[in-house]
């Protein structure tokens, strides 16, 4: 992440809403036992919907290649930034977030 990408609440910054979105796919991966840690890197150009990079990396704990993971991942999960906003229903404000689970709470 870079710039200011938490420094407001625009949700239609790209980076505040893809960040949010690579941390929900991490967090699947993880809960799902596909691996113990997971990172998740998504790399957008102006005037492009779709990222031009998307990769997983489970820091060799996935139970699957890495390759693997980043496909299903791209097929389950929306990457385009309006996409995101709506599916995490980004537009609403937020109140807080619990520090001690990462929720978001209203």
């Amino acid at each position: 992440m870079v710039g200011g990408t938490f420094s407001g609440k625009d949700p239609s910054k790209v980076d505040r809403s893809a960040a949010y979105m690579a941390r929900l796919t991490a967090r699947t991966i993880v809960d799902a036992g596909l691996a113990a840690e997971c990172e998740v890197g998504i790399s957008y150009a102006i005037g492009k919907a779709d990222p031009v990079a998307f990769e997983v990396d489970t820091l060799g704990t996935g139970e699957y290649a890495d390759h693997i993971l980043t496909a299903a991942a791209r097929d389950v999960f929306v990457l385009r930034p309006a996409r995101i906003i709506d599916v995490l229903n980004l537009r609403h404000p937020v109140t807080g977030i619990s520090r001690s689970t990462g929720t978001r709470t209203r």
